[in-house]
């Protein structure tokens, strides 16, 4: 310490001094005479500088309690301290001040510390305060009540730069940079001498005691401590060395790391870094999934999961319920984050399987049968395997599922569409007109439910988005009723045919006949093309004065003011959509079908949401002008139709239109009356799911034919409820256990959902761990899903193993289980839970 430092520390107690009281003295005694010299330069600005010596003691008590009763003094020696039987000035000293330039007693000074057994901890620490940064990031923690563990873990906060002392988070910072040569932290530990407190802290809460440390070795047992405490099987015997004796602490730091937001990803990289070395692979080929289903600290637990899946679905094994239950589990662990597109794949493919060994065998029915069957149940076979693909597409090691992916194949195009197609074709096969039963016709759309709206002057929007198939419509149905909480109401409708768009949005409009050229280069209604938004809108204010059509893409770009605009005064609003049906008809972009699909969904709801909240839309339907085939695997020549129609008016990959009703090879052949009356063409489609041999364009993709998949037609009512009348929420999670009292440091919950998900029941996901009244984490994480559709109530409980922290419980006090929804538009606490805790623990950290 320099001598202008010296002269600041002492103005600054002579001038705090004299605020209380009138005078004050201070005693200097410089035993290693250290500042003699410097003595003599030294001015204080608020005191009278007074040298002790050997023979002027009673000189000096005469100047300070006779001459002089009013100054500050400063009396120096250069010898140590008088032992006080040998003190001339005891009784002047006793209402003194001592100073001393020693730099331990400076520090301890300024942090508040008095107790001299603490003099060594900050002379250990000599170094780490010669930094001005470090020094006041220390001085910053505001720690009360120091002591030599407090102190440790403080510094060490500090050189690991956190904002509050915490001993978990130095030691993940420590570990961060685990397998890197250059450490800075580590570095810093060492330069100051440090690394040994350090292991003594790290021995003391995590139970590492190995006589040889590595930062290496303390991130495998933390992650081996981690997999014991999980595993439902013994330990491997050359992991045993690795184990902590302090299990607790370990799985909840290791939890804590894991589902932080930010530095999971560091973990991640440490854990990938060190997997290779337990050979873990070579143990989990041995061991039995239920062994390891609840371990999650290295990703290997995943990939064998999901090989043994996917090796016992491709031999056949039909464990269906079983699989589905180990992918729910493992949703809720760690790096399902990192193969939840695989594993979305495989409950997918799972789906498809369960509902092959569902239905067995397709039975020949009735058309009408077909239609309601396909409404009902067989549709799910299409959303399975349009899901498949949406997860598969998105899984970078596809080898993984290649085999699983060739019996997806074989069973959805092989068999599903194929058996399903041509036993439709079957029931249609002594039809002249395209009429089946009593199914709603798509060119009676408007009749059967836009009239009403017009005759009440209800305002009304028709959303028709191109190639949107019934199955979607289905999935989307769902959705709105979870996301607006509005009532919703899904329909049928037969289709025409040809199934195409020029037709299909004819049919959609209010018509009286709806006429085909004899080119087929044009459809009227009632003599109006429509071959155009323009031309269409003029056929819509032929019906309903004020109408307009729009489309979706410029709608959703429209700010508020520019929508209420254009749709101000309009009575009825027709709104096209055509996402799916571009990218399909495209060669280059059809294998990306089933993600327009999704794009439709979210398109759909935004454009939903700004027609209710800008111009106050209530009733609004969502319909679609065909739907389509599609299947992945490529083409073969069985499965292409050469035809033997002469002269047809216009070809395509699923029908023919001619002018004279011709027997087609491999085909049905319908009259186009069922249009209007004087409607002379046919329309002829190939039987069950084949295209015909014709040049160019792409064959995957492909829509106009009689297959289900394209003539069920969605009609989606949906009705804003203003009011709230329509209360979908979602579903209650409750703690099942009476006992508020824990007494032991690892034990299970269980939760119970009230409720199975349904059309206003939705599921809800929490995040369950427990804190002390401070709102500090005291337990690991558990993520709970509740979706379960169970109707039986015993399938609907969650039990969850919990693991506090290895410390000192106040019995008296208050914790708390919190339930943490996840759910960013909810509130955050679902539920906050007091509990006593009663554990015979005696580690006590301050922290």
């Amino acid at each position: 310490m320099n001598l202008d430092e010296i002269k600041n520390l002492l103005e600054k107690e002579f001038n705090q001094a004299t605020k209380e009281k009138e005078r004050h003295i201070i005693f200097w005694y410089d035993a290693n005479a250290a500042f003699v010299e410097e003595i003599n330069n030294l001015e204080i600005e608020n005191a009278e500088i007074w040298k002790l010596k050997d023979n002027n003691n009673f000189r000096t008590k005469y100047q300070l309690e006779v001459e002089d009763t009013k100054s500050n003094y400063l009396i120096y020696s250069s010898q140590a301290k008088p032992e006080k039987k040998e003190n001339w000035l005891l009784d002047i000293y006793r209402y003194s001040q001592e100073f001393t330039a020693d730099k331990t007693t400076l520090i301890m000074r300024d942090f508040g510390v008095e107790e001299e057994y603490m003099r060594p901890a900050f002379e250990k620490h000599e170094k780490f305060f010669n930094n001005k940064q470090r020094y006041n990031r220390l001085k910053n923690y505001n720690i009360k009540d120091f002591n030599q563990e407090k102190l440790d873990i403080a510094i060490f906060s500090a050189l690991a730069k956190l904002k509050t002392p915490n001993l978990e988070r130095a030691v993940k910072e420590l570990l961060k940079d685990v397998l890197n040569e250059d450490n800075s932290i580590w570095e810093k530990l060492n330069k100051f001498s440090y690394s040994q407190s350090i292991w003594d802290l790290i021995s003391k809460k995590y139970g590492y005691v190995k006589e040889e440390k590595s930062l290496k070795q303390l991130m495998l047992m933390f992650l081996i401590t981690n997999i014991r405490h999980n595993l439902k099987r013994d330990l491997p015997e050359n992991w045993q060395n690795e184990l902590s004796t302090e299990e607790a602490n370990c799985v909840v730091f290791l939890s804590n790391w894991m589902n932080h937001a930010k530095d999971y990803k560091e973990f991640d990289q440490k854990a990938d870094m060190l997997q290779e070395d337990l050979s873990l692979k070579d143990y989990l080929k041995k061991w039995d999934i239920n062994d390891y289903l609840q371990c999650e600290s290295f990703r290997a637990f995943d990939e064998m999961i999901i090989q043994k899946i996917v090796d016992n679905l491709v031999s056949g094994s039909e464990e269906f319920n079983n699989f589905k239950e180990i992918i729910s589990i493992r949703k809720t662990k760690h790096w399902y984050q990192y193969f939840n597109n695989t594993y979305q794949a495989i409950d997918s493919a799972i789906e498809l399987l369960r509902l092959k060994k569902e239905v067995g065998d397709i039975p020949q029915l009735k058309a009408e049968q077909f239609f309601e069957k396909y409404k009902e149940e067989y549709y799910q076979f299409d959303k399975a395997y349009r899901h498949f693909y949406l997860a598969y597409d998105q899984v970078k090691n596809k080898g993984i599922l290649a085999e699983l992916k060739e019996r997806i194949e074989n069973l959805y195009s092989n068999w599903f569409i194929q058996e399903l197609s041509i036993k439709f074709s079957n029931s249609l096969a002594d039809k002249e007109e395209w009429k089946i039963g009593s199914i709603k016709q798509q060119q009676k759309f408007y009749y059967n439910n836009i009239r009403k709206k017009m005759d009440k002057k209800e305002r009304t929007f028709v959303i028709i988005s191109d190639g949107f198939r019934y199955e979607a419509a289905q999935e989307l149905n769902e959705q709105l009723q979870k996301e607006f909480k509005s009532p919703t109401e899904l329909m049928a409708y037969q289709g025409s045919i040809p199934s195409e768009t020029s037709l299909g949005m004819a049919s959609l409009l209010p018509n009286n006949k709806i006429n085909i050229d004899q080119e087929f280069n044009q459809v009227l209604v009632d003599g109006m093309p429509t071959n155009s938004s323009k031309n269409r809108e003029k056929v819509l204010n032929s019906f309903v004065e004020k109408s307009v059509v729009l489309s979706a893409k410029e709608l959703l770009q429209m700010t508020r003011e520019e929508m209420r605009k254009v749709i101000f005064g309009k009575n009825l609003v027709y709104i096209y959509h055509d996402l799916i049906d571009t990218m399909g008809e495209s060669h280059q972009t059809e294998q990306k079908v089933f993600e327009a699909v999704n794009d439709t969904f979210e398109d759909l709801k935004t454009l939903i949401n700004a027609l209710k909240n800008n111009v106050s839309a209530s009733n609004i339907f969502i319909t679609a002008d065909h739907g389509f085939i599609y299947r992945r695997r490529k083409l073969e020549a069985s499965d292409k139709t050469k035809h033997n129609a002469k002269d047809s008016n216009k070809e395509s990959k699923r029908y023919l239109i001619n002018k004279e009703k011709q027997d087609v090879d491999g085909a049905l052949t319908f009259s186009l009356n069922y249009l209007a009356e004087d409607n002379d063409l046919y329309v002829s489609v190939p039987r069950g799911a084949n295209r015909f041999s014709t040049r160019g364009g792409n064959l995957n993709y492909v829509h106009g034919g009689a297959s289900l998949q394209e003539i069920v037609i969605p009609v989606i009512k949906f009705k804003y409820d203003r009011k709230g009348k329509y209360k979908a929420s979602k579903v209650d999670l409750k703690l099942t256990n009476i006992s508020r009292k824990i007494t032991n440091s690892i034990f299970r919950l269980e939760f119970f959902q009230t409720d199975p998900i349904s059309e206003k029941i939705t599921s809800r996901k929490v995040l369950a761990y427990f804190v002390d009244e401070e709102g500090n984490k005291i337990s690991n994480e558990n993520i709970i899903i509740a979706d379960s559709k169970e109707e039986d109530a015993k399938k609907r409980n969650y039990k969850e193993k919990f693991t506090l922290k290895n410390q000192q419980y106040d019995e008296n006090k208050d914790y708390y289980l919190i339930l943490e929804d996840q759910d960013e538009s909810v509130e955050k606490i679902y539920e906050k839970i007091a509990y006593k805790i009663s554990l015979a623990i005696t580690n006590d950290f301050g922290f």
